[in-house]
């Protein structure tokens, strides 16, 4: 069945002819009429301009034009995204509801290298943390994770090999960690925000959600590199993300102060057997420290995000205060209530983080924590908690959470890998590696069908 495959398998058929980027678009959209009407990914399916563009690019192929693996592959976008002609209402369409002229800088890149765009999927209003409709599709009265919600629903129910996200504290690693996904945080600036609504602009990040490793770094490939327009964008050269084994075992820094101790049982014995799995492999593990500084992290994290929230919406929020969600309207009173001093000390606080954490990978390749204190919580009050996640968002560095075992409940529980900046290549690299070794072969409940 062709919504089952990954982008990498898409990819090999489409190429040989065996199928065609309107076979694969029709099956996504088979699969989103029957499941999304109890799940909510999707906010917007847009069936005419997918089909036109999937038409045109299996013309492309017939004239033998081939523009790379994402040639015909369906991506969801965050409907904190521009697409051209499609509303941006970033889950808030009372408040904020508006047609772009243009593609935003990632959906520009991801058309460039033939990616189809079915639709906009559901985030939680403005990105932050009151929940939205959309449920986990392991256990439709579980959270998928916020505020990536219907990105990460979307790909794990098989609607589409791949989406994109955004994380201003844990928006990509928690709803992959929930849904049994691979999500790639790359390095902050790594991936262009133009054409994004912010959260915040010192800590926000796109990044994609995807079913394997390989299909991570084929999305990566497409997204990163300098954006001349988007004064935060970083210009350092762009790896060739292939997934090579490493040329030896990984040494991996495990981190034995505050993610073990704030991980509930089913976490904490989740990455336990990681590791026990990955050393038998070969991976050596070492225990490593977090500075001093860690001690303030979230705090400060909160106030920066807060009054860049406060920032984004400030017109807007005094104009309409009674209409924001509850969670939103605290975070951004805080945010306008916050004074200069205390933001320039969060911000010189950000800055001696981001310098002072690189001692931990002095003698090991990256770090790894549970993605998440426990898997998805019960009920749709709550997008989870994103406190194993902010770190490194605050930091910037990049991570991949990638799916390790599932709990007694059958819900998922992932793991975090944390590089230094702009290690990519060596990131994915090694969470291939992990991948191979943890064996990781489940699927929703939901699809018991196909």
């Amino acid at each position: 069945m062709p919504h089952t495959l990954t982008i990498t398998q898409a990819a090999e058929r489409i190429r040989s002819g065996r199928l065609s980027p309107v076979e694969l678009l029709d099956a996504c959209f088979s699969q989103i009429e029957a499941l999304d009407g109890s799940l909510h990914a999707w906010v917007l399916v847009d069936r005419e301009g997918a089909g036109q563009s999937a038409r045109c690019l299996q013309e492309e192929l017939a004239r033998g034009r081939y523009r790379g693996p994402l040639h015909g592959i369906p991506v969801g976008i965050k409907d904190i995204i521009d697409v051209k002609g499609m509303p941006t209402a970033a889950g808030a369409r009372h408040l904020y509801n508006r047609v772009p002229d243009k593609d935003a800088a990632v959906v520009a890149r991801l058309r460039s290298s033939g990616a189809v765009i079915p639709g906009k999927t559901v985030t939680t209003p403005f990105a932050c943390f009151d929940p939205a409709e959309t449920r986990n599709p392991w256990n439709p009265d579980h959270t998928p994770g916020g505020s990536s919600s219907g990105s990460a629903a979307a790909v794990a129910a098989r609607m589409c090999p791949a989406s994109l996200g955004s994380q201003t504290g844990g928006s990509i690693s928690r709803p992959a960690a929930y849904c049994g996904l691979v999500g790639l945080k790359p390095t902050f600036g790594r991936i262009s925000l133009r054409g994004i609504l912010p959260v915040s602009y010192e800590l926000d990040h796109p990044g994609p959600f995807t079913r394997s490793v390989a299909d991570a770094a084929v999305m990566l490939q497409c997204l990163a590199g300098r954006d001349p327009l988007d004064p935060l964008s970083a210009d350092v050269p762009v790896d060739t993300y292939r997934i090579e084994p490493p040329a030896r075992a990984p040494r991996v820094g495990v981190i034995r102060t505050y993610f073990p101790e704030n991980a509930g049982e089913t976490m904490r014995e989740a990455t336990g057997d990681a590791i026990e799995r990955l050393a038998s492999a070969g991976a050596e593990f070492t225990d490593v420290h977090l500075p001093g500084s860690f001690a303030d992290l979230h705090e400060n994290h909160a106030l920066l995000l807060a009054v860049g929230a406060a920032n984004v919406h400030g017109e807007r929020y005094g104009a309409h205060r009674d209409a924001f969600p509850p969670g939103l309207r605290e975070i951004i009173e805080r945010g306008r209530t916050t004074g200069a001093v205390a933001y320039a000390r969060a911000r010189r606080h950000q800055i001696a983080f981001k310098s002072e954490v690189l001692a931990a990978f002095e003698n090991v390749d990256l770090l790894l924590t549970p993605a998440t204190p426990t898997p998805a919580p019960s009920g749709l009050t709550s997008t989870g908690n994103p406190a194993f996640n902010s770190p490194w968002s605050y930091a910037g560095l990049p991570t991949s959470v990638l799916p390790a075992a599932c709990a007694s409940d059958g819900l998922p529980a992932g793991i975090q890998l944390v590089a230094r900046p702009f290690a990519e290549s060596q990131l994915l690299s090694i969470s291939a590696w992990c991948e191979a070794h943890l064996e990781w072969d489940r699927a929703p409940s939901i699809l018991s069908g196909d």
